[in-house]
């Protein structure tokens, strides 16, 4: 191959010894230590006789000194081989210049510094043969090092992100494909479909299907109007109403709604169409989830059990009564280990939800797990679809029956009256309280007949000053005169 006339060649030097000849001894080392990080005397042996080092940061590093110790007991065990090649090959002069070689150096903390050596015979002017010493020049690879570090998390990186992204449009295909809800994406206007998924191919028909379809062939002239009104509102304002569209085929009305967003500078729009029958249907469960979150905020107990009395579910009011922590102590449960005086109220109850498919305000007792009580009043109703159950509603009656009991000041008119107790009370505490309530409103009597004299009035009731004393304590009655008892 030929050159040009103004073509440079470099050439070696051919007579190097006319510069270096005359270098004192300073000068020689200053070169010799210019030329390399790290400058390594060593002799047949392959032991350091001298060293020299460029850098605070390597002095700050090295910490030990390698004089005196075979080099190759400086470096790894992976890079042994490498030194004895090196002082091997008496410097590694290769057909394309110098050899370099890659070690790493133990240091005392543990760590490895790693250097690239190149070595280089030193023979005395006259000499022959094998030279007696020869000089590693050895580089520092540590900002290499840091370099392929930071490429390498950087790749590492990017690999992650990538596969990221790869798991997000994997999930947003998935999504997109069996979506229920007929979905369609626009690039900047109606006539553009980027995208449709299944659900608005099964929608719109066969026609969605062909090659070149748009809304205008599916849709009629107001719907097409009304879907070009929503997208301009939604581009000036960012955002729109729901509107109402019809179609062509079957004349089904729809609601559209719409939504914008943006991908590598173009703007799109999302369309998801919803049927009238689905617009029903979410509403429904709309309702349904309000009227679940009432009857767990409901202040009287509501439980939900199976054919057997086990309890499936409880609302916060049951707990209370019951004074359970939580649902999961009453989940599976016998209610009647809560329910009923005995156990024969709420097999009683059971019988007759099983007969006639619903009971009302059935009187009997709550048992709390601490040994409260409560009298309460049970509505039951039994649900055969979609699955069999059985839903109670407990009413706390306690405050209701001291009213009525005990605050009332009218002796019952009917027999029928007194028998509206039965059920509510046992017997004993039906007399009981008819007992009290006759006492009281006969001691009330006489006092105010004696205006509050209690000596007559312990008289007239034939009773002694003290047994009179006592009955108003019992009722209550004695906290309400100001008279003091002696």
């Amino acid at each position: 191959m030929s050159l040009g006339a103004n073509a440079t060649v470099v050439r070696p030097f051919e007579a190097p010894g006319q510069f270096l000849a005359n270098l004192d001894l300073d000068s020689a080392a200053d070169l010799i230590t210019a030329a390399a990080d790290v400058v390594l005397i060593v002799d047949e042996d392959g032991v350091i006789r001298d060293m020299a080092l460029s850098g605070d940061d390597l002095e700050g590093s090295l910490l030990l000194d390698w004089r005196g110790k075979p080099w190759a007991q400086t470096v790894t065990v992976e890079s042994q081989p490498k030194i004895e090649a090196l002082l091997r090959d008496h410097g590694g002069l290769t057909a394309d210049g110098v050899r370099w070689r890659h070690v790493n150096h133990t240091l005392s903390d543990g760590a490895e510094l790693p250097l690239s050596y190149s070595v280089v015979p030193v023979r005395r002017q006259g000499e022959v043969g094998r030279p007696a010493f020869c000089a590693a020049f050895g580089r520092d690879m540590r900002p290499q090092a840091a370099v392929q570090q930071r490429l390498v998390r950087a790749q590492q990186t990017m690999e992650r992100d990538y596969w990221r992204l790869r798991q997000i449009e994997t999930r947003y295909r998935l999504l997109f494909q069996t979506a229920s809800q007929p979905v369609i994406i626009l690039q900047g206007s109606v006539d553009k479909i980027e995208e449709a998924n299944p659900a608005a191919h099964d929608l719109f028909g066969d026609t969605a299907k062909q090659s070149g379809w748009t809304l205008a062939d599916s849709l009629d002239a107001p719907s097409m109007q009304a879907l070009r009104d929503m997208l301009e509102r939604l581009r000036s304002s960012g955002r729109s109403e729901p509107c109402k569209v019809r179609t062509t085929v079957n004349a089904e009305e729809l609601e559209l709604t719409a939504s914008q967003f943006r991908q590598e500078n173009k703007q799109f729009y999302l369309l998801r169409f919803v049927r009238a029958a689905d617009m029903a249907q979410t509403s429904v469960s709309q309702a349904k989830q309000q009227l679940l979150q009432v009857m767990e905020s409901a202040p009287d107990a509501l439980v939900v059990t199976d054919l057997e009395g086990r309890i499936l579910s409880a609302n916060r009011a049951f707990l209370d009564l019951g004074q359970l922590g939580s649902e999961d102590q009453a989940r599976s449960e016998l209610l009647d280990k809560w329910l009923g005086r005995t156990g024969v109220d709420f097999r009683v109850l059971l019988s007759n939800l099983r007969q006639h498919g619903s009971v009302r305000l059935f009187a009997t007792q709550m048992r709390g797990e601490y040994g409260s009580t409560a009298e309460v009043e049970i509505s039951a109703v039994a649900v055969t679809n979609p699955q069999p159950c059985l839903g109670f509603t407990i009413r706390d009656m306690g405050r209701r029956l001291n009213e009525s009991t005990r605050g009332d000041k009218e002796l019952p008119r009917s027999a029928s009256q007194m028998t509206e107790l039965v059920g509510r009370l046992p017997l004993k505490d039906i007399v009981r309280e008819t007992t009290d309530l006759i006492e009281q409103l006969c001691i009330e009597a006489a006092l105010e007949l004696t205006g509050d004299n209690r000596a007559s009035a312990a008289e007239m009731l034939g009773l002694s000053r003290q047994s009179l004393y006592i009955k108003l304590r019992r009722f209550g009655i004695l906290e309400s005169t100001g008279e003091d008892v002696h």
